[in-house]
């Protein structure tokens, strides 16, 4: 693995992703929102597209990444991609709610209770929910392993 990605580093607080959400009337809508923040992602190497960094328990291809936030080696973050639009979407969507915390407080983010308040989890497939969790599931195990090494 030669290429060091670039973290996601949220554009928005979950506040203001929650408001904006607010502003669509169709669920149709928030889908287009929420594959247009997929798309905003920062690109992926290739090179890392591998079977290590592969995300299992998603239907579609998803490979994900730890890191630091950018400038600040005491803060979570992650890289990640995939080859549906909306499961980017979706990565944008926790990049916002883990990217930038301490490690140690990655574990007592409840992405459920989110993704609640979002209405999400009501409009999600039984196969994206699972895809989802283990997609937390990662991102929860990958800064547990930072925790302390700041």
């Amino acid at each position: 693995m030669t290429d060091t990605p670039q973290m996601i580093a949220p554009e928005m607080t979950f506040a203001e992703l929650k408001e904006n959400f607010g502003l669509f009337d169709e669920w149709d809508d928030r889908y287009r929102y929420i594959i247009d923040l997929g798309r905003k992602l920062p690109p992926f190497p290739q090179s890392l597209q591998v079977d290590e960094t592969k995300v299992r328990g998603c239907m579609s291809q998803v490979w994900l990444v730890p890191g630091h936030a950018a400038n600040d080696n005491t803060r979570f973050a992650f890289a990640a991609d995939s080859d549906a639009h909306i499961v980017k979407g979706l990565i944008a969507v926790l990049g916002i709610l883990f990217s930038g915390q301490r490690p140690e407080d990655v574990a007592r983010i409840d992405p459920e209770e989110a993704f609640r308040v979002l209405g999400l989890d009501q409009h999600l497939s039984p196969s994206r929910r699972n895809g989802l969790v283990a997609m937390v599931q990662k991102i929860k195990q990958y800064a547990a392993a930072q925790v302390g090494k700041g």
